[in-house]
């Protein structure tokens, strides 16, 4: 969800507060969290997330993720977050530092799940490269709205701001196929239910997905164009819970898409793939559909589609208990290297 206006001057505050540290400190580098490939299809291939949104606990969601993809299915999983320039804690509201973006030289496929960044030429720049080379994208929910150039203004870069006139909707609408538009379903009221697209019931991505639920809210879609492929639509749901019935009326008629395929066109030419959901925050991870949904679309990114199995194996490779979504809810004074995988 955008910021209220309250919201805007406080990440503002926070964010010159955090430049004005680095200019003394240096901006804070960790090594970045790798999970290394085991063995499974995905071996040889290489995923790079980025984590970095305020409100919807990426920071906890996206390692999640990428245990299950190098654990169960082979996949090198390096997982990038904003970082605290003076510490090199995990913190969502240094929107000016994601450090490691580096890694995206050797990805196969970069997942993302970003708000707002403000991200600095040097970092900026390799997310550019790695686009305009073609490769594939995997946009969970704020990534519709993943950048926002406030500090760095004069970025040449600028044009992937959210805001953007001359290139409307920024990198959302562009290259995802949708920016922020609104929140359809009433926000921490109303939750999701994903319908499977009967026309692309047996597409692959879809492979063994049944059943897909979350406590987030549907998001307003209005400029998707027309040839992507709407493979899951939203239904509004009256409450907080699973089993609560749809919203009667024109909020469900018709269902706002919910995830979709589409094509980009590069500024080299280049035709990169993309997959995006508006789903994805930590909680909503915790539905095994929606787990299945996102793994199968790694393979499907990677070129391995052949090899999506009936029923991918999503099972958490360590607990997980997500923290609900909201600002401010963040776990303080963790580091990259504290979500290692333990040791056998």
């Amino acid at each position: 969800m955008p910021p209220t206006k309250t919201m805007n001057t406080l990440t503002s505050q926070v964010a010159c507060a955090l430049l004005a540290l680095a200019s003394v400190t240096g901006s804070y580098a960790a090594d970045p969290l790798v999970y290394q490939g085991q063995e499974g299809p995905g071996k040889g291939k290489h995923i790079v997330f980025l984590a970095g949104d305020e409100e919807y606990r990426s920071e906890e969601g996206l390692p999640m993720l990428a245990r299950i993809l190098a654990v169960r299915h082979g996949f090198k999983c390096t997982v990038l977050f904003s970082l605290d320039p003076a510490d090199g804690t995990i913190n969502p509201l240094a929107t000016t530092n994601l450090p490691g973006m580096e890694a995206l030289k050797t990805a196969d496929l970069c997942f993302m799940k970003l708000r707002f960044r403000d991200l600095p030429e040097d970092q900026m720049r390799h997310f550019v490269d790695y686009l305009n080379a073609g490769k594939p994208i995997i946009g969970l929910r704020t990534s519709t709205h993943a950048f926002q150039f406030s500090v760095n203004k004069q970025s040449p870069y600028a044009k992937y701001d959210w805001r953007n006139k001359d290139w409307p909707g920024g990198f959302g609408q562009q290259v995802l196929g949708e920016t922020w538009v609104n929140h359809h379903g009433n926000h921490g009221k109303e939750s999701t239910r994903g319908v499977i697209a009967k026309e692309f019931a047996d597409h692959p991505i879809l492979r063994g997905v049944k059943d897909i639920w979350g406590p987030t809210d549907v998001y307003g879609v209005t400029h998707l164009p027309k040839d992507a492929q709407v493979l899951l639509l939203g239904q509004v749901l009256t409450g907080m819970k699973p089993e609560d019935p749809p919203v009667e009326g024109a909020k469900n008629n018709p269902l706002m898409p919910l995830a979709w395929l589409k094509d980009f066109k590069t500024e080299t030419g280049k035709t990169a793939h993309i997959f995006t959901t508006t789903m994805g925050a930590a909680v909503d991870l915790e539905s095994e559909g929606l787990r299945r949904l996102l793994v199968n679309a790694c393979y499907y990114l990677t070129d391995l589609q052949k090899s999506i199995p009936a029923s991918a194996n999503v099972e958490y490779v360590t607990p997980f208990k997500p923290s609900w979504f909201g600002f401010g809810t963040f776990i303080k004074g963790l580091k990259p290297q504290d979500l290692t995988l333990p040791k056998p």
